[in-house]
């Protein structure tokens, strides 16, 4: 009897290792996977790493700590309203794309968001509209709108202090640019005021978002940039995790 049972407590531990053994074979082929996809789009990743490396730097010594800092001594209240206000802006953008993407019941929404937040909302400050029934999209831009007209996203690109973009993107945020409201207002030293509030705001809304970065950094960004782009331009048909819009 005891002999029995040895033998099936040792087939029962063999059994239990092959189980284990083919779990992490699976999660290994997983990980090899994607990184095979994300080399796959990455033609320039030696350039790309050399502009990344560029960009955390000035990142960890400037931006970051700054962000910190606003965020250590401004209340959760008055944050989130200020990044409401600049998603609200984007709205404009979001309006124009959403027409020339044929998708004019959300350009309907999104131009009743800018209007009822702009003004009821004081200036976006509060999403009055989200509680009168229209409730913030994903958002449109150019890049988004050559996907949707067919252009392929080309290879994946870093841009020197705008961070990661793709051959299909870069060109969509020059043309973003033209659609930001903040770029008429006339007095300068305003304009660059506004700019660099936007970019305060955006850099503190990440901070959380970095504990989730693990491996690789540069391979982690590259690739949730990429998953989150093609999220965004096949509305949704895709999976991604890293879409929250912490300040709806």
């Amino acid at each position: 009897m005891t002999g029995n049972r040895m033998r099936g407590a040792g087939r029962q531990l063999r059994r239990s290792l092959l189980r284990s053994a083919l779990v992490c074979g699976a999660l290994i082929i997983s990980a090899v996977t994607v990184a095979d996809e994300g080399r796959d789009n990455d033609p320039l990743e030696t350039f790309n790493r050399a502009i990344f490396s560029f960009n955390d730097t000035a990142d960890k010594w400037l931006l970051k700590p700054i962000a910190r800092g606003y965020r250590a001594v401004t209340p959760n209240p008055v944050e989130h309203g200020v990044g409401r206000m600049f998603s609200n802006l984007g709205e404009v953008l979001s309006v124009v794309n959403d027409v020339m993407q044929g998708k004019f019941g959300q350009a309907g929404n999104d131009s009743g968001r800018f209007l009822v937040n702009s003004t009821v909302g004081l200036v976006g400050f509060f999403d009055v509209a989200q509680h009168w029934g229209m409730p913030k999209s994903d958002g449109e831009d150019f890049g988004q709108t050559f996907g949707v007209w067919g252009m392929g996203q080309g290879s994946y690109l870093v841009l020197p202090f705008l961070g990661p973009s793709t051959f299909r993107d870069a060109p969509g945020r020059a043309l973003d640019s033209f659609l930001n409201p903040i770029g008429y207002v006339d007095h300068v030293p305003t304009r660059n005021e506004i700019y660099g509030a936007n970019v305060l705001s955006v850099r503190a809304e990440l901070l959380e978002a970095e504990k989730l970065i693990t491996g690789d950094k540069y391979s982690f960004m590259r690739d949730v940039y990429l998953q989150r782009r093609e999220y965004l331009t096949l509305d949704g048909q895709v999976e991604d995790d890293f879409g929250d819009d912490e300040y709806q």
